[in-house]
């Protein structure tokens, strides 16, 4: 198979489990962590997955330049996550 139409498959998949998955749950840490909570352990697990998936992926990304941004995006959106959670981690 050509490869464009495996990183076609995907993308999207990754697209709809951002959209589905990632994005919602990523927003409700943010939301618990701005308001002073510490991240739970399945939040900790979640966003090392993340990350790991992240580096996974990190030749497709190259090879399709028009999703960095977008990639970028979610990653300040982790490291929000985390910079915050460590912060009340100090805090409490």
């Amino acid at each position: 198979m050509d490869q464009d139409k495996i990183d076609a498959g995907t993308i999207a998949a990754l697209m709809i489990r951002m959209k589905e998955y990632r994005l919602p749950r990523a927003k409700r840490m943010l939301e618990r962590v701005n308001k002073g909570e510490k991240l739970l352990d399945s939040d900790i697990e979640f966003l090392n997955r993340v990350i790991k998936d992240s580096r996974n992926s990190e030749s497709l990304i190259k090879r399709h330049p028009d999703y960095h941004n977008l990639v970028v995006r979610f990653m300040d959106l982790y490291t929000e996550i985390i910079n915050k959670g460590v912060e009340n981690e100090k805090s409490g």
